[in-house]
């Protein structure tokens, strides 16, 4: 915001491309305030009083501007920037730009401590200069490397978690198999053991197949569902093999 009646220091920097050598501006403030336009390069416009432009052609101006002496709301301002080749001809080496801007009535803004608020800097110029940053073959190469770099982890990730899963199962089927064919099955389990130790695993079971499908509705990623999902068939499991050796008779060593 401004002060009532204070001059504030209006820096106006031309930014142009490549063809552009040289330009000028014009700034108005429809009315509010007054220009100083005794600066070097700097002349006051003749069809508008609140208008200020410049006096030969440059890239950088510094341009007075007072307040008015009494709160009158916020000020707009506008400024029009033409940055030219220098050909002498209105052709496409030249470009314009309009910013419109405005400065706060007082008291209305809040100015963190420390901040300089007399020197204000306008940047005007063409789309390119301003806008469009120039890539260089060495970021390119380096965006490209980051971008491997997080493919393979991803894709590390997934293979080494799926491999590891796939040998869990196994190694359990394999032992389901070689317990019935060689060990007559599971032993027994006495059932005042086996009923508190099934419910125990099948709240656990509950619990995880309950987070498997929250976590998968609300976008938690494959990596955080598929490792519940392993415990919920973990528990699952556990529950199977409770009931079966509840189901197992007892042996001679198992009723003494």
């Amino acid at each position: 915001s401004y002060t009532v009646g204070e001059t504030y220091n209006f820096t106006i920097s031309l930014t142009t491309s490549d063809d552009a050598v040289e330009g000028g501006f014009l700034l108005w403030s429809y009315g509010v305030g007054t220009f100083n336009s005794d600066a070097d390069g700097i002349r006051a416009n003749a069809n508008e009083s609140s208008a200020i432009s410049q006096s030969k052609v440059g890239n950088d101006w510094l341009v007075q501007w007072t307040a008015p002496g009494q709160d009158v709301g916020e000020v707009s301002f506008q400024l029009v920037g033409n940055a030219v080749d220098g050909s002498g001809l209105p052709d496409e080496g030249d470009a314009w730009n309009i910013v419109s801007f405005f400065i706060a009535a007082p008291g209305t803004a809040t100015v963190s401590e420390g901040d300089e608020l007399s020197l204000r800097t306008i940047s005007v110029g063409d789309y390119e200069s301003l806008f469009v940053a120039e890539v260089t073959a060495e970021e390119i190469e380096a965006e490209h490397q980051e971008e491997l770099s997080a493919k393979y982890f991803e894709q590390g990730n997934l293979y080494y978690w799926s491999t590891f899963a796939i040998l869990l199962i196994g190694a359990v089927f394999q032992r389901e198999f070689y317990e019935k064919k060689y060990g007559g099955g599971p032993p027994h389990l006495d059932r005042s053991l086996a009923l508190p130790q099934g419910i125990g695993r099948g709240v656990v079971a509950l619990v995880m197949l309950y987070l498997t499908i929250y976590m998968y509705q609300h976008g938690w990623g494959n990596g955080w569902v598929g490792v519940v999902a392993m415990l919920f068939l973990w528990a699952a499991y556990g529950v199977y093999r409770t009931i079966l050796q509840g189901k197992t008779p007892p042996e001679v060593l198992d009723l003494l």
